[in-house]
Order: C-alpha cells, then structure tokens, then sequence
C-alpha cells in the first residue's frame, strides 16, 4: 500500500493531469476527479495506475460521495477553472463571470470543506489560481477578481485548518487545453508574441507548474504561501 494518498479535483488534462502523474511517480496513490466521461476514460487508458472518479467539484453530494469512497487524503490538490470570465469592464458580462465564480471559487470551496474531515494532520491542500490576481493585464479585471478570491482562502485557511497546510500555485501563461477555444494559429501567434514580452521568453507547460504544485502539496515546511510560477509575467506589461 502506498504511503500517501492524492486527490486532484480537475485532474484529467492540463495542470491537473500533469501534477497527479507527478504524485504518483512519488509513489502516491493518485485519484483524480473530473466531470467528462470522455477525458475520464482518455486517462484511465492513457494513465492506468490513476484511479478516475466522475464528479462535480461544486457539487457537494457528487464530490463528498467520491470523497468517501477514498477516505484518508494527504494532498489535495484542486485544479478547477474555466473559460469564462476575461472582458473589459465595460463590456463585462456578469451572469458570465457569476458562471466563473460558480465554476472556479464555488468549487473550490465546496470541495475544500466537503475534504476537510477527511486530511490527515500532516497532510495539505493546494489551490491553483492565476497571475491574474496580482498582474494587472487589461480585460482581466473579471478574471482576476475570481483568482484573487481563490488565492486570498491561502493565509486564513493556513491558520484555521493547521496543522494540515494550505498553499496556492499562480500560473502565468501556459500551454494547455485551456487555450483550445481559440484558432491554432491565432494561440500560436499570440504565445509567441507574448514570449517574447516575458523574462523567461518562454510560454510554460502543464509540467512546469505541476512541478511547483506537488512542492507546495509535499513540503512539509511550507504553508500559508501562494508561489507565483508566471515567467515573470507580473514584472512586465503583458497589455
């Protein structure tokens, strides 16, 4: 029997998918959660050692049921997001970003209190948000508020749940399936303008913040920190 026992919420592509793959290359026994069949069953081919769960992340009942079915959980890691939310304020859609916050903040709330009972006292919680919150890109007021909510649960839950520790992750620009709404040529085209404007002059991939996320999940001295893992995306203008 492994040591540690991992829940990615939002594992089945991008992020999520790179950082259970990463757990359970520790050794870990991995589950991932996910609400399509189709990339649920992409993975149980593709990954035959994850263990996949169909549910809702902000869905209490779906997401305590799987919760249940594992019992004891040592990392947490929630990987939740969606495609909505960016727009200038003045064309702001609200019903669009309530559906962010439903599908992104929500989510994470719901299923960060549905696990709680479940963490082991040395174990962890990881939320995943966006440079977003703190870069202040243009178009990305709605965007950035909802990541800032997710970032801003890091310090107070931190103190509230310990000695179980609570960390964030703030991606910057990645390649992953998040992008898949816009043209190929148009994404390439915009990551190569947009690399050549950040520090590291490279646009990330899921492994490099999966890389990050299984630190802040396993460390056991870190706590109460939102690591910024963006290619310098912060410092400069990415307007």
């Amino acid at each position: 029997m492994s040591e540690h026992t991992a829940l990615v919420v939002g594992g089945t592509s991008g992020i999520g998918l790179a950082t259970a793959r990463r757990l359970q290359a520790l050794g870990a026994t991995v589950h991932v959660v996910g609400r399509g069949k189709q990339r649920l069953d992409d993975v149980a081919a593709s990954d035959p050692e994850l263990i996949v769960h169909r549910a809702d992340g902000g869905n209490r009942a779906e997401i305590s049921a799987v919760i249940e079915t594992i019992g004891r959980i040592d990392w947490l890691i929630i990987s939740l997001s969606g495609s909505e939310g960016s727009g200038s304020v003045a064309d702001l859609d609200f019903d669009m970003l309530r559906r962010a916050f439903d599908a992104k903040f929500w989510a994470h709330l719901t299923t960060i209190q549905a696990a709680v009972p479940h963490l082991t006292a040395t174990g962890s919680i990881t939320l995943l948000g966006a440079i977003t919150a703190r870069a202040g890109m243009p178009g990305t007021a709605g965007i950035a508020a909802l990541n800032g909510a997710v970032e801003a649960l890091v310090k107070p839950l931190a103190m509230e749940l310990a000695p179980i520790r609570v960390n964030g992750v703030s991606p910057g620009l990645v390649d992953t399936p998040w992008w898949s709404g816009i043209p190929d040529e148009a994404r390439k085209a915009y990551f190569a303008q947009a690399a050549q404007a950040l520090p590291t002059q490279r646009i990330a991939t899921a492994d490099d913040i999966a890389e990050v996320t299984v630190v802040a999940a396993t460390n056991a001295n870190l706590t109460g920190t939102v690591i910024e893992t963006d290619g310098g995306a912060r410092l400069v203008s990415m307007g």
